[in-house]
């Protein structure tokens, strides 16, 4: 299992859980949360096909991106 907590810049937390049975959580504040084939992003559920670890830190990423805004 690997386990990590990070407090950004911005004072938002990361949290980032990967389990060997390739059950996973990544989330970001309130804003964006990844947990077992759903995503949320602002409060909307949508759900979430995994691919693999290297696209899951990608699109989480790229949802963060988007979340936080200019």
């Amino acid at each position: 299992m690997f386990y990590e907590t990070v407090v950004l810049q911005d004072a938002a937390i990361l949290e980032i859980e990967l389990r060997p049975d390739f059950s996973y959580r990544l989330r970001y504040g309130d804003l964006v949360e990844y947990a077992n084939h759903r995503r949320r992003v602002r409060g909307r559920s949508f759900p979430y096909e995994f691919r693999s670890v290297e696209q899951l830190r990608y699109d989480f990423e790229q949802d963060v991106m988007h979340a936080k805004g200019p």
